[in-house]
């Protein structure tokens, strides 16, 4: 198992924002984890990382503990968010060149240059940071969240700000390098056509809770619906409705 997460909570002082939390992903898949506006997924994700530590139970990535031994596989993971601000005056090559130091990567000019290519970064690349447009600084975050190669990626929005033909072609990318890589990822996001697209697994989150899983497909039938938004507003809503098709 690529991730695992054993009766996980988490308290902030009297809010449970992940309630009792089980689950595993098996290696080299593609994982949506979706839920409303605080469902738990930014803190489950940021627990993952090893940014919190969970209140209670265990969680494990790579077969590591992460309240343990993090330190042991953080170099093998990796995390892109739009919501996470780089340094503002560093130009787009200084941030990731100091990512690259830190991840101890090699040959790091060409791994830059072939990320720049890929990303289309290449034309702000000198440019600050604080200067770019919310697209641009998505496409630099997805750019440092594949610097190291990583065995398992965690995506927040991966791609919010981005405009159809360019969010198109950055799936294509992480569709491509999950396959060449047979790299795990977990991707939160409320983008129902990104899932329906990438993944093969479906988590369903409410209150701190996992609520429902499985295919994309699976979900459709369970609920007796034809997209997978319909399926989000259902599990989001607590409406009761399911379909005739038997639970997995």
């Amino acid at each position: 198992m690529a991730i695992e997460l054993q009766a996980v909570s988490k308290h902030y002082d009297a809010v449970l924002a992940v309630d009792e939390v089980s689950f595993t992903i098996v290696g080299g898949t593609i994982c949506a984890l979706l839920g409303g506006n605080g469902a738990g997924k930014t803190t489950l994700l940021s627990m993952l990382l090893g940014l919190l530590l969970p209140s209670s139970g265990r969680l494990s990535i790579l077969g590591t503990d992460m309240r343990k031994h993090r330190h042991r596989v953080l170099g093998r993971i990796n995390f892109s968010s739009p919501y996470a601000d780089l340094p503002q005056r560093l130009t787009v090559r200084e941030n990731l060149s100091v990512y690259g130091r830190l991840y101890g990567i090699k040959q790091q000019q060409q791994r830059l240059a072939l990320l720049a290519a890929q990303l289309d970064i290449g034309g702000f690349m000198d440019r600050a940071y604080g200067s770019l447009s919310a697209g641009q600084k998505t496409r630099v975050a997805l750019a440092k969240s594949l610097l190291n190669r990583p065995e398992v990626l965690l995506l927040d929005e991966p791609t919010a700000s981005l405009d159809p033909d360019t969010a198109a072609t950055i799936r294509q990318l992480l569709h491509d390098y999950q396959q060449d890589s047979g790299a795990t990822l977990l991707m939160a996001t409320h983008n129902m056509l990104e899932v329906e697209r990438l993944c093969d697994d479906v988590i369903m989150m409410r209150s701190g809770q996992v609520v429902d899983r499985g295919s994309p497909d699976r979900l459709l039938a369970r609920y007796g619906r034809t997209t997978l938004e319909d399926v989000f507003i259902d599990v989001a809503r607590d409406t009761g409705r399911v379909g005739n098709a038997e639970a997995d």
